[in-house]
């Protein structure tokens, strides 16, 4: 059945500072469908994780995130968090600037349409990774929905933040790889993938539970949100020139044909190195490796 009334969290400097202007169309379309709700705006880095724990254990069926990546993460990690988890499910209406994980479970992009789906009683149980890192001297712990990893892609999550806020869509990304080419050195690794131990150099380990990321690259394929797997895609000791002629394939999925490319299925990955590695987990730097990801089957319930 269709929840009575929810709880939306808006991020108002989501998509380049835009959704704070974009809220008023999505709430007169939210009203226009009849959907009874009430909404606050988070405060900054961290707010939509308590908000939506609060609002979980106080027995909202159903909270709606309108921002981006982050966004959606932190009001997953909140709703995992609280008391009311089996029982609240996740609605998406995306205002991000890069809107990869609506990509990847198929939750319409655009605004008439993706009200309307929170109306529907229709529900997709997903998988949730879970991601150990390193920060300021502790060992963490971030639930992630679409996909983290480490090396190249952290680093350039990394330069993402530092750009001005003023672009949507790959802009911010492809402007960050940029940047980042200019200074990253691939790192020595130690991989256990699945129990699987390999060591070597590597550009990039992305350990996905959805296809999508960086603005609509389809980096894993054959990735599915409810398989109880990882698809971990890595990248070897590629070169800068070799890295900037196959990044156009990204967004075909078709640089796994690259022989430098793997993808593994797995339901446990870690990694360590001996160098510094950022870790990310959608689209949001976390911290540093050692970093060990596992997979929570069946663990969110999404509107769709």
């Amino acid at each position: 059945m269709p929840v009575s009334h929810v709880k939306v969290i808006v991020n108002p400097v989501a998509g380049a500072y835009s959704t704070r202007r974009k809220w008023p169309l999505i709430s007169r379309l939210l009203k226009r469908i009849g959907l009874s709700f009430d909404f606050q705006y988070t405060e900054g880095v961290g707010h939509a994780i308590e908000l939506a724990r609060a609002a979980a254990s106080d027995g909202y069926q159903c909270l709606v995130a309108v921002g981006g990546d982050g966004t959606v993460n932190e009001v997953a990690n909140g709703i995992l968090y609280s008391t009311g988890a089996a029982k609240t499910a996740l609605g998406i209406i995306s205002t991000g600037t890069g809107s990869d994980f609506v990509r990847s479970a198929g939750i319409p992009r655009d605004y008439p349409h993706a009200c309307s789906a929170l109306t529907s009683p229709k529900r997709l149980v997903i998988d949730v990774g879970v991601i150990e890192y390193q920060s300021k001297g502790q060992t963490l712990q971030r639930f992630f929905v679409n996909a983290a990893g480490v090396g190249f892609d952290a680093a350039v999550v990394e330069q993402t933040e530092r750009l001005p806020k003023y672009f949507g869509g790959t802009i911010p990304y492809l402007a960050g790889v940029v940047r980042t080419l200019f200074s990253y050195r691939n790192k020595l690794v130690v991989l256990n993938v699945g129990g699987e131990v390999e060591s070597g150099r590597v550009l990039n380990v992305v350990v996905a539970n959805g296809g999508y990321l960086g603005g609509g690259m389809h980096i894993a394929p054959q990735a599915e949100l409810t398989d109880s797997l990882f698809d971990v895609v890595i990248v070897g000791d590629i070169g800068k020139l070799e890295l900037l002629k196959e990044l156009p394939k990204v967004y075909k999925g078709t640089h796994i044909n690259h022989p430098k490319v793997r993808v593994k299925k797995a339901k446990h990955v870690s990694i360590q190195s001996p160098e510094r590695m950022l870790v990310y987990a959608d689209g949001e730097l976390l911290g540093e490796s050692p970093a060990s990801f596992w997979v929570m089957p069946a663990a969110l319930s999404l509107v769709v």
